[in-house]
């Protein structure tokens, strides 16, 4: 009996005919894994890049008013709609933005003139701006023109939930600001916050 279950044992480990089939099977797992990862991958890149498309359409469509042609409430809806459309075909739901003009008085201290916000937090106008990049002080628009000098501040945030890879990493996070200029004045008039005056 122990010599036959040697032999059996001998003809199992020589065996080959299961062997590629066995090696199959514990890489599949694997592959499905890095074929599901490349495609939540490539679906966080390309929303990353649209949330930077976005903020730039949201300033540069910002910026094109001016104290002639101040933004009124349904110019305002207009220009977040906007970033709606920059998004698309990903949804619109999980993104925020804020569109803000900063009052700068001098090289170090800004306020917010007006903020207006789809899906997040407007900031007050009024309150102190903390967050002046340091080569904004030496802008043209403030040393051509002297303090006050007005910025235009755009900022999306999007939160990208994985379809496959959400219990390895969550949801991702993803932002981008950019300031600007106004194009045709000093500053930007939000009629219903500033009137038609900065």
């Amino acid at each position: 009996m122990r010599l036959r279950a040697g032999v059996l044992c001998q003809r199992f480990a020589g065996s080959t005919s299961g062997l590629a089939a066995i090696e199959f099977a514990i890489i599949l797992p694997v592959l499905l894994l890095l074929l599901l990862g490349t495609f939540d991958a490539g679906r966080a890149i390309t929303i990353y890049m649209k949330v930077r498309a976005a903020t730039y359409t949201l300033a540069a469509v910002t910026n094109q008013y001016s104290t002639t042609t101040p933004i009124q409430s349904t110019d305002m809806q207009a220009i977040t709609g906007a970033t709606a459309a920059v998004l698309s075909p990903y949804p619109s739901a999980p993104a925020s933005v804020i569109i803000t003009q900063i009052k700068q008085t001098t090289t170090t201290q800004a306020v917010v003139s007006w903020s207006y916000a789809v899906n997040g937090t407007a900031y007050g106008a009024g309150t102190t701006w903390s967050r002046i990049p340091s080569l904004l002080s030496t802008n043209k628009a403030c040393s051509g023109t002297g303090y006050p000098c007005y910025f235009i501040y755009a900022e999306v945030k999007y939160v990208f939930t994985p379809s496959f890879g959400y219990f390895a990493v969550g949801s991702l996070n993803f932002s981008d600001s950019l300031y600007t200029t106004p194009r045709s004045s000093s500053c930007i008039p939000y009629v219903p916050v500033t009137g038609t005056t900065c």
